[in-house]
């Protein structure tokens, strides 16, 4: 089961070889290799007429300057595939980013000319606007014979980074038009197999609007089991060829936490005026499931606990110790 976009591309590539040797969804892997790329899966959501912020895949500076002359901003700019930028080299100003935000065409075309030095193709996005909280995640499971066999929603209450980050903290939430709108699109598609889907309702037009399409085993997939939704297991017994009774959530209440990605962000939120220490208390509240911290996995725990604690005494040492000025 595919668990991020390089995986995606390579069982997609060399899917005939792979066949003789793993076990996966065959049928599916075209596809999902498809909407592995921003460049085809925008093109995709676009031909079967999903709602999308106004979005382009960029191959040149002159491109961008059109894109740029029209567009309402802020606007971001994203690789075509997320780890991109995560291997730029070491000194580069975008290692590690998932994307951009700018707030000018002219800073769009400055942040490009530093994103063409690691690849020219990249896609520019207008900012969907409203509060980290109007985003909703979709996770699905659809059967070899395209069947939606589970599914669940998620609320998103932060990210990280915030607001165009990864979501540190979902829970449970019930959207029969986010649901729809969906499992219709996949359904079009024939798709098979495992499937994220995250949107946002703009503040603006209050209209559902797509940020993007995982298709593979997502980290907020992990909250699905908590929600009576066992998504790998399902696709699992799909693929050894059981019978699947189709699954929806059940009616629990939690928060699913990635320690890892929350602690970190908590600070851009406090600083921001976004969160308040009664509504961090509150998102903490029981009952509650981690992705990385269980005292049944002491390894992983202890492995996890260190990473937050050189974490945390970073941003001691920042928050008391001034940057020195640069010398002239």
């Amino acid at each position: 089961m595919p668990t991020s976009d390089q995986f995606v591309s390579a069982i997609g590539k060399d899917a005939d070889a792979l066949c003789d040797f793993f076990l996966f969804c065959k049928n599916g892997v075209a596809m999902q290799a498809l909407l592995g790329t921003k460049e085809s899966q925008y093109e995709i959501l676009s031909r079967h007429g999903m709602p999308l912020p106004r979005t382009r895949s960029i191959k040149s500076i002159d491109e961008v300057i059109e894109f740029g002359s029209s567009a309402r901003f802020p606007c971001l700019l994203k690789p075509l595939q997320g780890l991109q930028w995560e291997f730029a080299p070491q000194s580069h100003p975008l290692r590690g980013l998932k994307v951009v935000v700018v707030d000018s065409a002219e800073k769009l075309a400055e942040k490009y000319r530093l994103a063409a030095e690691i690849s020219s193709e990249i896609v520019v996005q207008e900012v969907i606007e409203g509060p980290d909280t109007a985003k909703l995640v979709y996770l699905s499971c659809y059967s070899t014979a395209g069947h939606r066999i589970g599914a669940c929603m998620f609320r998103e209450l932060r990210t990280f980074p915030m607001h165009f980050g990864s979501a540190s903290v979902v829970e449970p939430n019930s959207d029969p038009e986010a649901d729809s709108l969906c499992d219709q699109f996949l359904r079009k598609l024939g798709y098979a197999g495992l499937c994220e889907i995250e949107l946002k309702r703009d503040s603006r037009d209050g209209r559902l609007k797509i940020i993007e399409v995982n298709p593979r085993y997502s980290g907020s997939a992990d909250a699905a089991p908590y929600a009576g939704v066992p998504l790998g297991w399902l696709h699992y017994l799909d693929l050894i060829g059981q019978p699947v009774v189709p699954i929806g959530p059940d009616s629990r209440d939690f928060r699913h936490i990635t320690l890892c990605r929350d602690i970190p962000t908590i600070r851009s939120y406090m600083g921001s005026g976004l969160l308040s220490w009664r509504e961090l208390i509150w998102s903490y509240r029981p009952p509650l499931a981690f992705y990385d911290f269980s005292l049944r996995d002491w390894r992983l725990t202890a492995e996890n606990i260190a990473c937050l604690g050189r974490t945390v005494l970073g941003q001691i040492v920042r928050h008391f110790i001034p940057k020195r000025p640069a010398v002239s």
